[in-house]
């Protein structure tokens, strides 16, 4: 295990220094088809097995997780403490209304919370009032309890650091946070009508991101600083360049500024990475004019193409990229996409291929499998 791991962690390093011709490290983005293949016999059923992922990884030959992240800071929506109760608010036959951790009603499947998107009906921000009494003070970073929470992940981050590992902070960004509170029609109105509110609420993001990723560096240095972003759409970037610069960069540029003044190991290079779905190709050179050196997932469907955008900035590591479609299609499809991507990309470097959000449930496993033998072939 310790020699996979160091070939593991090699890979990784490869990665960050974009080094040509490499290994190239093998992990998978995420599934929405495990139940079904569960259920067609191909794989154990999750109560059978003690570590799911370990599992995972050894059927499909992914390397052993080189990186380790430390929490605290939201990923999908904003760390709310003590986050918003649970509970049904109206039974829809079929459906139930639903109040979720973040405060948003949301229209699910009765008895069925998860492994689909459900509709957003409401969200709980309306106006200033509604901000403070109703999430505002669940984002104090001061709130008794909330940084010993974090004990576990610091101890495992400390762990894998001294065996090599990247020690990644991961926070919500900025306007996948903005959204959560507000619903992604409601906060583009209030960029225009409310830019009070949207600095508020994005000082609060910030005090409440530095001060956990504080907290971590008092015991551990970060290799990376990893925001889930989620601003762009099929055709661009769902707010403009001048709002992104107006209301999510300044609190990018300190946090990044303060994460790396603070870092124990001071000869320590920390990477910026943002996750951005969809098109995200006029908004690269402006991500990377504040420090960011890493994206994902480069999604095909809204004509990201990796072997492009690797050649067009050299600088910049790359991760997603691999059609989803095209693996529910045959071999032959697998096939004629890996060969047009692969052999440019690991002659560069600085890419791990993934599916560009998880594997859709009409993908085979057959056609998964061959997927991954052929991967494999390229990357070692």
């Amino acid at each position: 295990m310790q020699d996979h791991l160091s070939q593991a962690v090699e890979k990784m390093r490869a990665f960050y220094d974009i080094t040509p011709d490499a290994p190239i490290y093998q992990k998978e983005f995420g599934y929405y088809v495990l139940d079904r293949w569960i259920e067609e016999g191909y794989l154990r059923p999750r109560s059978e097995v003690a570590d799911y992922e370990r599992y995972l990884q050894e059927t499909f030959g992914y390397d052993e997780p080189a990186t380790v992240a430390l929490l605290g800071a939201g990923w999908t929506e904003g760390a709310l403490y003590p986050a918003f109760e649970v509970k049904v608010l109206e039974d829809r036959g079929k459906y139930e209304l639903v109040q979720d951790t973040s405060g948003r009603s949301v229209l699910c499947f009765k008895g069925r919370r998860s492994g689909f998107m459900p509709e957003y009906v409401d969200h709980p921000v309306k106006d200033f009032r509604t901000w403070e009494e109703r999430v505002k003070w669940r984002l104090n970073p001061n709130t008794e309890g909330r940084m010993e929470r974090q004990a576990g992940e610091i101890q495992a981050a400390i762990a894998g650091a001294e065996v090599g590992k990247f020690v990644v902070q991961r926070s919500v960004g900025g306007y996948m946070y903005l959204r959560s509170l507000m619903g992604p029609e409601d906060v583009l109105y209030k960029f225009y009508d409310e830019p009070e509110l949207i600095h508020d609420c994005m000082k609060t993001w910030f005090e409440l991101t530095d001060a956990v990723a504080a907290y971590h560096q008092r015991f551990v240095s970060i290799d990376e600083l990893f925001l889930g972003e989620d601003i762009c759409y099929k055709s661009g970037s769902l707010i403009s360049p001048d709002m992104i610069k107006e209301f999510l960069f300044p609190y990018y540029q300190q946090l990044y500024t303060n994460i790396k003044r603070r870092n124990l190991d001071k000869s320590r290079k920390v990477h910026f990475q943002i996750d951005t779905d969809g098109n995200c190709l006029d908004v690269i050179d402006l991500y990377k004019s504040i420090g960011v050196d890493s994206m994902s997932p480069f999604e095909v469907a809204s004509d990201c193409d990796v072997v492009a955008v690797g050649r067009q900035h050299p600088d910049l590591r790359i991760s997603g990229g691999i059609d989803k479609r095209v693996l529910a299609e045959g071999k032959e499809a697998i096939d004629r996409h890996l060969d047009s991507i692969l052999p440019a990309m690991r002659r560069r470097g600085g890419y791990i291929p993934t599916c560009d959000h998880g594997v859709p449930e009409e993908v085979s496993f057959e056609n998964y499998m061959h997927y991954r033998k052929r991967l494999l072939e390229y990357a070692n």
